[in-house]
Parts: C-alpha cells; structure tokens; sequence
C-alpha cells in the first residue's frame, strides 16, 4: 500500500505547484511587500502637509474674526440700516479701504506723478525704482506716504458715507418705484454729491503729496511741514489751486467706481445660480473685490487726462496765474497725447486699489453685521 501514495518528500517538492497552497503564497508575497505609503513620497507629503496647515490656520483666523464680529454686535446691540450706527460704519469702513489701500501703492503714485511731469525721467517702474532706491533708500521710494495716508483716509470716509447717506437720501425724494426705475442715474448722483466734499478734505493733502513727489528733493519732510510751507508762501488758497481738476478727476471717477461696481455685482449675481443670500459671507466679499477691480479699470480711463492736469497744475502752476491760464499753458506743452502718459501704470494702480477697496469696505460692513453692497 505505501507504493501508492507518494512520499513525504514528494509531497514537500511539488508543493508549490499545488492549488490549496497558491494562496498562502499570495499572502507571503503581500506581507513581504513594501506597504504603499504617502510617506515614502516625501514631495507630495509635505505639499499635502503644508495645505493642511495653511487650511487650519483659514479656518481658525476666520472663527476668531466671526467670535470678533459676534462680540462686536453684542455691545452695540442691534442696529439698523440707515440709522447714525450704519452710516458711522460706513464711514469708517471707507476711511479705512481708502487710507490704507492708498497707502500701500504710494511707490506705484510716486513713479507716476513724475513721469507725467516729466516724461523721459524714467523708462519704466523698476528703473524708477531702482533710481530712487539707491539716491534715497527705501523711504525714498515711500515718499509722500502721510499725506497720502490722511488725505485719502478722509476722502474715504466723505466718499462711502456720503454715497450711502446720499443714495438714500435721493431715493426717498424720488420714490419707491423711481429709484428701482432709475437707479443708475441714482448711483450716479449720490456718489457725485459724496465726491464734491470728500475733495474739499482731500484737496490741501493731495497738494502737499504731488509737490513732496514732483520735487527732487521733496520741498517738505511730512504732510504737516509741507502744509506750513505751502501758506506760509501761497496762503490758505495755494493748499486749494488744485481743487477744481480734482474735482475733474475725482467726480466723473467716482461715478463710474459707485455706478458700474453696482451694476457688474448685480450682472455677477444674476449669472450665478441661486440668489445673493444663498452665498457665504467670504464669496459674497469676493465678488465685491471681482467688481471693483473691473470697475476700477474704467475709472481709470476716464478720469486719466485729469489726472495728469491735477499733478502738472500743482507743479508748475505759477503764483496767481489764472487756472484757465495754466490749462491752456500745461496743454500747448503737452499736447493730447500728453494727457495719456502713465495710463498704463494707473490702470494696474486703480484696478487693484478699487477692488480692494470695495472688499475691505463690504468686509467692515459684516464684520458690524451689516450686508455687503449690491445686488440686493
């Protein structure tokens, strides 16, 4: 009988080759594996990792901001639009969209007055840059930021507020049915109203700025200084002789920041799906900083020539040349295309400054719990 069956060594050999031992030598091969690890992938890993933390970081600064926000509206209680709370917020977001977003760009301006001052001063912005760098240092390159800061800051705060105040203002003369009507003519009216005195506060810090720019080396140290300089030789007056191309520049600008931001974040919201209220808070500021870019471009375009006429009046306008005089002189040395020059920088210049403008506004309004602005 025992030659019947093979062997025990037999069996050993051709174990491998038998069905009921393939598994486990699967499951060998599957232990002796390398596991598939991210970890071996160092790369990808610290990609990963680095999103992670930077997503961490998003979320908790944004639940710190909304217990901030929460706080905040718990001390001052309720408060409802257009009471002296919405327009104090107002006011103060525009201060602050304005003051610190003007001031950031301060090299941008500076580069860009003096070449519409003189043209052939510099090639480009880094040459410029590069210039002022290595004759002045750094602070060199920031010159004119006061007046920048506190004029712009106080524009801001006369220009959102007084758009808010006036844009209810004329929607209550003209009726619930005509202000929905004619809401464009309405935008256009209240920011051109708000724009006529945020100018008066701007105008005397504007002049100190152009000058401290245009002059090599600056005529002044600082926004104060430079205000003593200017009425100590000029008087009162010599802080606004370049009120009325400010008011050139600066009305039909913020006509066209206030009227086609409103209309593009009303197009934006009608081609998204759903309605405004749908959105967070974050993608509802996000589309306010999408409208303003694209509004700031043709503010830009519109109000460049009288750009160039403000910084040329307040350089080279002549003690107690008439203002009509000093156009008609600046424009036979400069000819129309002169009005152009430094277009370029201040599209990039504007757009920026205006789409960030109308987020850090839309962004204090909910922080105090107040809706963003348009396309209600």
């Amino acid at each position: 009988m025992s030659g019947l069956f093979p062997s025990q060594a037999a069996l050993k050999a051709f174990a491998p080759c038998m069905p009921f031992n393939q598994t486990s030598q699967l499951d060998m091969s599957k232990s002796n594996r390398v596991p598939s690890r991210s970890e071996v992938f160092t790369a990808w890993s610290a990609i990963d990792d680095a999103k992670n933390k930077a997503n961490a970081l998003s979320k908790g600064a944004l639940n710190e901001l909304d217990k901030a926000s929460h706080k905040v509206q718990a001390k001052t209680g309720q408060m409802e639009m257009y009471s002296w709370q919405y327009y104090a917020t107002c006011i103060t977001g525009g201060l602050l969209a304005c003051g610190t977003t003007h001031t950031a760009v301060t090299p941008l301006d500076l580069v860009k007055c003096r070449r519409q001052v003189d043209p052939k001063l510099y090639k480009g912005n880094f040459e410029a840059w590069g210039k002022i760098g290595r004759a002045e240092g750094v602070r060199g390159v920031f010159t004119g930021w006061s007046p920048t800061f506190f004029g712009y800051s106080a524009q801001g705060a006369f220009k959102y507020g007084g758009y808010e105040f006036f844009k209810k203002f004329y929607s209550d003369l003209a009726g619930e049915d005509n202000a929905r009507k004619y809401k464009t003519s309405l935008y256009l009216t209240a920011s051109a109203s708000a724009e006529f005195f945020a100018d008066i506060a701007l105008c005397p810090f504007e002049a100190v700025k152009v000058r401290m720019q245009t002059t090599m080396p600056p005529f002044a140290t600082g926004t104060f200084s430079g205000i003593s300089t200017i009425t100590a030789k000029e008087g009162t007056a010599g802080l606004y002789k370049g009120l009325y191309p400010l008011w050139g520049r600066q009305i039909p600008y913020t006509m066209m920041k206030f009227a086609s931001f409103e209309t593009i974040v009303e197009m934006i919201y009608n081609y998204l799906p759903g309605k405004k209220a749908d959105y967070s808070k974050g993608a509802q500021t996000g589309v306010a900083f999408t409208g303003g870019y694209m509004a700031g471009i043709l503010c830009a375009i519109v109000s460049h020539p009288a750009d160039v006429m403000v910084s040329k009046l307040n350089a080279n306008r002549q003690p107690g040349e008439a203002f009509g005089g000093a156009m008609s002189r600046i424009y036979k040395e400069i000819g129309f295309t002169g009005l152009w020059n430094g277009l370029p920088v201040r599209i990039v210049m504007i757009g920026t400054l205006t789409g960030l403008q109308w987020m850090i506004y839309d962004s204090f309004k909910v922080f105090m719990g107040f809706p963003t602005t348009g396309g209600h």
